[in-house]
C-alpha cells in the first residue's frame, strides 16, 4: 500500500486516523478519484461514438454528474483532513480501454456499436456502484460522516445511471441491434 499523509480530521483519534483501515479507505479514496477524473474526460468520446440521440444525452448527463463527483471527492478528501490526490485505477483504467476497443470494432453509426457503448458503461457504473458503496461503508466505519454523505450522494447518482442505461437498452436498442447485419 501507498503511504500517505497522517493528517487527522477535526473528530478524528490517531488511533482511526493511523489503522490500516483509514490507510486502505485512503488508497481507494485516490483511486475512485483517478477514475472519475479518466471518465470525465473519456465520456465525450463515447456520446460522440452513440448513435442514439437518448444515449448521447444519457452520456453527456452523466460527464456533468461526473465532474460534480470529482468535487465530491475533494470534498470527502477535505472534510478528513487529507489532500486531493490522484492514484492511478488500473481497474478503470482497463474497462475504459474495453470501452475504446468495442467502439473501434463496431461499425459507426449501428445501433450495435451502442449496444456495446451501455455495455462498457454498465461496467464502469458497476465498478463505481461497487467503490462507492464501499467507501461509503467504511467512511461510516472510520466516523467520517461528511465523508460518508457525499460518497453515500455519489452512489445514488451511479445507480441511477446504470438504471437509466438498462432501460435505453431495454427501450429498442437491443432488440434493433439483434436484427443488425455484420
Amino acid at each position: 500500500m501507498a503511504t500517505t499523509t497522517k493528517s487527522k480530521a477535526p473528530e478524528q483519534t490517531s488511533d482511526v486516523t493511523e489503522s490500516a483501515l483509514n490507510e486502505l479507505f485512503l488508497d481507494e479514496l485516490k483511486d475512485i478519484y483517478w477514475a472519475e477524473q479518466h471518465l470525465a474526460k473519456a465520456l465525450p468520446k463515447m456520446a460522440k461514438a452513440a448513435t442514439s440521440n437518448e444515449l448521447r444525452k444519457a452520456i453527456e448527463t452523466h460527464k456533468t454528474e461526473t465532474e460534480n463527483h470529482i468535487t465530491r471527492l475533494e470534498d470527502a478528501f477535505k472534510s478528513i483532513g487529507e489532500k486531493a490526490v490522484a492514484v492511478k485505477c488500473e481497474a478503470m483504467a482497463g474497462l475504459l480501454k474495453e470501452g475504446d476497443e468495442i467502439v473501434e470494432e463496431t461499425e459507426t453509426g449501428s445501433i450495435t456499436r451502442d449496444a456495446g457503448i451501455i455495455s462498457a458503461a454498465q461496467k464502469i457504473e458497476h465498478y463505481e456502484i461497487a467503490s462507492y458503496g464501499t467507501l461509503r461503508t467504511l467512511a461510516g466505519v472510520l466516523g467520517y460522516d461528511e465523508a460518508a454523505l457525499l460518497l453515500e450522494a455519489t452512489l445514488k447518482e451511479e445507480k441511477a445511471c446504470d438504471s437509466k442505461l438498462t432501460e435505453i437498452a431495454e427501450s429498442g436498442i437491443n432488440q434493433t441491434a439483434s436484427k443488425e447485419k455484420e
